[in-house]
């Protein structure tokens, strides 16, 4: 039998928000719901899990909830292929349940089956080294059909305490060298030999990511920052034959010279740069480090610009969903949240550039530790307004879709299109 942990009433709940929203597939809300309030794995569902076969949890930018590197599943796959990304979560913070019932694994709430899910599938190169001696997990980690590269773990918007609220990328990072011994920055080498092997599973991976923490030195602002990403993106198109290559860069808020170089210099396709919160007055409080070194406008038109470089639908910025409704500053009803979110994102999208969101997670390394997320039907209606807005503007989204990405459910809907 699944377990059994019985929850407070919320304000709609899965079934009654699929209801709702019939426009939106069922396996997508019901993923945003994972997302949102995380899952349990059962020793049952452990007993199945298989480390010469599946993909199991390693170095990440980001802290997990339950602030450990156990041996868990990195993630799980719904049965139309779409990706969760989530995170294991303390049972007594009322996650789903992942459960291994009849010959299956299996999503339950509540003592009620939901879903038949998988596991995700190691890939070859996770079982070898670079030619320095560390593991190619280590250097690039694969989502179903993406490598990410997380190339530098350390952001100095931290430097003096103005790091986002939100984010533990910092506090995770400490952990994550102490226990599992992994490099804080990447060396383009062993970069270049990962590729070399991971190229090797034809077809697979569909799409390159790459991320970081903001790097602010250099002559100019965020100069260092790019120096770096070109020397990477190098060692990666040391492996393909073509100029460009399917790539999508996450990255500050860089001025036309220096994302002109990065176009120039490297095989980049896509750029994005997050602006976290559509709301500058929120976005001082959350982001008081980006506020400090840019400013909302700025970042903001610095999107837009990169629009003439890297062309329309080949620039996004990324929202942390729900933290606009973080306390004690944040707006007071998820309506309001909802308007001058999809408003700004429309004025955006006017000039070619698109929003996209993942699931806030308060993470236990983070200012926000404490809080709570937004309901799931804010969710849920945060992701239609935001396909809707592309639909408009006709932006397309293929570095974040449900098969490269996985973390955003708005662009999940893409495959509706």
């Amino acid at each position: 039998m699944a377990l059994v942990l019985h929850r407070q009433p919320e304000k709609l709940s899965l079934q009654e928000v699929i209801a709702k929203y019939p426009e939106v597939p069922p396996l997508i809300t019901l993923k945003i719901d994972v997302q949102r309030r995380g899952v349990y794995y059962t020793q049952n569902a452990l007993g199945t899990l298989d480390e010469s076969i599946h993909q199991v949890r390693g170095p990440a930018l980001f802290g997990y909830r339950d602030k450990q590197f156990s041996l868990l599943p990195e993630s799980l796959l719904l049965r139309d292929g779409t990706s969760i990304i989530t995170s294991p979560t303390p049972f007594e913070q009322n996650p789903y349940i992942v459960d291994f019932v009849d010959g299956r694994i299996v999503l339950a709430d509540n003592g009620v089956i939901l879903e038949e899910v998988e596991y995700w599938r190691k890939p070859f190169y996770y079982n070898l080294k670079t030619s320095s001696g560390i593991p190619m997990s280590y250097i690039v980690s694969a989502r179903p059909q993406r490598l990410n590269l997380s190339v530098n773990g350390y952001c100095h918007f931290w430097d003096n305490d103005k790091g986002c609220r939100y984010c533990d990328i910092v506090n995770h990072l400490k952990q994550q060298k102490i226990e599992l011994g992994a490099p804080t920055k990447l060396n383009p080498r062993d970069v270049s030999e990962t590729f070399h092997e991971a190229l090797k599973e034809r077809g697979r991976f569909t799409g390159i990511c790459l991320t970081s923490g903001s790097n602010t030195g250099g002559n100019e602002i965020f100069d260092d920052e790019v120096d770096y990403y070109i020397e990477i993106l190098q060692a990666i198109g040391e492996n393909f034959k073509a100029k460009k290559f399917p790539s999508q860069l996450i990255a500050s808020a860089f001025n036309e010279k220096q994302l002109a170089r990065l176009y120039e210099e490297t095989g980049i396709l896509g750029y994005t740069s997050d602006l976290e919160v559509l709301n500058e007055e929120l976005f001082n409080w959350i982001c008081p480090g980006k506020a400090e070194w840019i400013g909302y406008r700025e970042w903001k038109n610095r999107l837009i610009r990169a629009v003439d470089i890297f062309g329309r639908g080949h620039v996004n910025t990324g929202i942390v969903g729900g933290v606009e409704l973080a306390k004690p500053h944040g707006c007071s009803s998820e309506d309001d949240a909802l308007s001058y979110t999809l408003e700004e994102a429309e004025d955006l999208a006017s000039h070619g550039v698109t929003t996209v969101y993942i699931v806030w997670v308060p993470r236990p390394g983070s200012y926000f530790h404490d809080q709570q997320n937004a309901s799931l039907e804010y969710y849920v209606r945060l992701a239609k307004g935001l396909h809707d807005i592309r639909v408009k503007y006709d932006l397309t989204i293929d570095s974040d879709d449900y098969r490269r990405c996985g973390n955003h459910p708005d662009s999940d809907l893409s495959r509706l299109l």
